[in-house]
């Protein structure tokens, strides 16, 4: 039987009328590629349109692709030589079709960048190398193509060479090769050219086969980006790919962002005669833990001593493709890894110019095709890592609407003010000792998650009276719930503390609260013992359990931010205490 070939993706890009397509045209028709009668069909078409064949429509597959000489689409098309298959990715390489440049380019292992002899570097050529950095592509051909029309001069190519590697290494891209070709008269593409006997290197074909089929990331920090969750009988079975590292029955993972741990008790396949004991990078695993812990899509696993870093706000460099430009405060949803979250653009810090890589000052907006630097908030806090360290938690795509209309890669992760708070929960997290009663066990009993509900809004405006009316209200209806407030705390667990140590009593209040929602309870508080924004210090300290916020006010106005409800201080009691129930319903705490 023919041994399986390997398969390898290349993205071939280049500025528009570079003669990207004649070169695939080329070396696809020199190396006897083409589908049987592909070539008469498109001689056909040619004359039908009354134009002189061209090699590059043997790529472009649609007839407005034709009609106006550039290519729209992305189009996948494949050939074998020697060891390999190769599946060729052509991205179009006009400025209004990037993001079907991007989209092809995403799934590739290698690129050919294409640069026209005559017309030399463009800034869409520099713009390709740009993108090409942030997708992740370090192996790179470049093609200087048309170098008939510049009678094959040496110092042509060699100038372009020159300026090109020079801005290439500003991105940390170092090409392979640098290859002089024509393409319309098969220079350098399959076979080597006459016409230029000073180039005494590969041909394109040549150089594919010099790819390197990139290891699995082994060597990496664990990273496994949780899919999906499934139940089989007893068995909770963790399903997702290993992005990076390698784990192992008995290995003790910590899920980020929830801090959860637990030990790998099997790893599970169907089919395979041996039983497995570890999975390396790169491929897809189902597992199961020594324990019932509650993890949710989105989530990612690590070893214990090189986790994620956790943080709701970071530095990043994106490309824009959407048609409406961003604004400073514009909300979207930002997907990194399996992570879907609501997030802001806080901050544009400024355009960066393909040309020179050197960023403009603060716009107040970024326009369809702008690669620019920002400060990205989420709405809650992920696990993330820097792209440098780790390139697959550490890029991401911007979803406006439905569609994917930007992504980016993350630079810089900030702490901010309640870091201190999620490192300390991480730790007591990671050394939690357990009892032998699981969650599940007490949902099952009570009927409900723990979770907690937080009232913030000034004093007098009804919070103490609404959180009493919620707590009977979910006591009556069989709820394990507890009121905790600030001011018992401070005449018991914070009566060696004064009032300069306002930050260490909102840390005690969170622990005791922590312990509350671990025995399984609903916790009603109130905010009347601290200031407004220690309730972020507290959510901190309680992360992953649930925290609604219901803000109270004499009459309406701006929110604090996350805040989840708000009532008027004469607002009916039974009515905005039904209106808390139902949310807790749909935040899945009340089953």
């Amino acid at each position: 039987m023919e041994t399986a070939k390997e398969h390898f993706q290349i993205v071939f890009v280049g500025h528009v009328d570079h003669g990207k397509s004649t070169l695939l045209g080329r070396l696809y028709a020199d190396t006897d590629s083409l589908p049987v009668g592909h070539l008469d069909k498109v001689r056909d078409i040619c004359a039908r349109q009354g134009k002189v064949f061209e090699y590059a429509f043997l790529f472009d597959a649609f007839l407005e692709e034709q009609e106006q000489g550039i290519t729209i689409d992305t189009a996948r098309t494949f050939f074998s030589w020697g060891e390999r298959q190769y599946i060729i990715i052509d991205a179009p390489g006009h400025k209004e079709f990037l993001k079907n440049m991007i989209s092809g380019a995403a799934r590739a292992e290698a690129a050919v960048l294409i640069i026209d002899a005559g017309e030399g570097i463009q800034e869409q050529s520099k713009r390709h190398g740009y993108l090409l950095s942030l997708l992740g592509i370090r192996q790179v051909v470049v093609v200087v193509n048309k170098m008939d029309l510049v009678g094959y001069s040496e110092e042509a190519f060699r100038a372009i060479e020159k300026e090109y590697r020079a801005f290439l290494a500003q991105l940390r891209l170092e090409p392979q090769y640098f290859i002089p070709a024509s393409a319309r008269n098969g220079d350098n593409v399959a076979a080597t050219s006459t016409a230029m006997p000073w180039y005494r290197g590969h041909t394109l074909l040549e150089s594919l086969a010099h790819f390197v089929k990139l290891p699995a990331r082994t060597d990496l920090p664990l990273r496994i980006p949780v899919q999906d969750i499934y139940k089989f009988d007893p068995r909770r079975i963790i399903a997702g790919r290993v992005e990076a590292g390698t784990f192992s029955v008995g290995d003790t993972l910590v899920f980020s962002p929830s801090n959860k741990t637990a030990v790998v008790k099997s790893i599970e396949a169907f089919n395979v005669p041996n039983v497995i004991h570890s999975v390396p990078a790169g491929r897809s695993a189902g597992f199961t833990l020594d324990e019932q812990i509650f993890v949710e899509r989105g989530e990612v696993a690590s070893h214990k001593d090189a986790a994620p870093e956790v943080s709701d706000r970071f530095r990043a460099n994106i490309f824009w493709m959407g048609k409406n430009p961003v604004l400073t405060g514009g909300r979207y949803l930002l997907r990194i890894a399996t992570t879907e979250v609501e997030m802001e653009v806080e901050a544009i810090l400024g355009i960066i110019d393909a040309s020179t890589l050197g960023r403009g000052e603060s716009p107040q907006r970024i326009e369809k095709n702008d690669v620019a630097e920002v400060i990205i908030r989420t709405r809650r806090p992920i696990a993330l890592d820097r792209y440098a360290d780790i390139d697959t938690t550490g890029r991401f795509v911007i979803i406006e609407g439905y569609d994917i209309q930007g992504g980016g890669i993350v630079m810089e992760v900030f702490k901010d003010e309640q870091e201190p708070f999620r490192a300390e929960a991480r730790r007591r997290d990671f050394e939690w000792r357990r009892g032998e009663i699981h969650l599940d066990e007490r949902v099952q009993r009570n009927g409900h998650y723990p979770g907690i509900v937080l009232f913030t809004g000034e004093k007098g405006s009804g919070k103490a009276r609404l959180a009493r009316h919620l707590e009977r209200r979910l006591f009556n209806g069989g709820k394990q719930v507890y009121l905790l407030d600030g001011k018992n705390l401070q005449y018991g667990l914070g009566t060696d503390l004064s009032g300069s140590d306002k930050e260490e009593m909102v840390r005690r209040f969170g622990e005791v609260a922590q312990i509350l929602l671990r025995a399984g309870q609903i916790v009603v508080s109130t905010t009347n013992t601290f200031a407004l924004a220690d309730h972020q210090i507290i959510r901190a300290l309680v992360h992953p359990h649930t925290v609604i916020t219901v803000h109270m006010s004499f009459v309406e106005g701006a929110l604090p931010d996350n805040t989840d409800l708000h009532f008027l201080e004469s607002d009916d009691l039974k009515a905005a205490a039904k209106t808390i129930m139902e949310l807790m319903e749909e935040k899945n705490i009340l089953l």
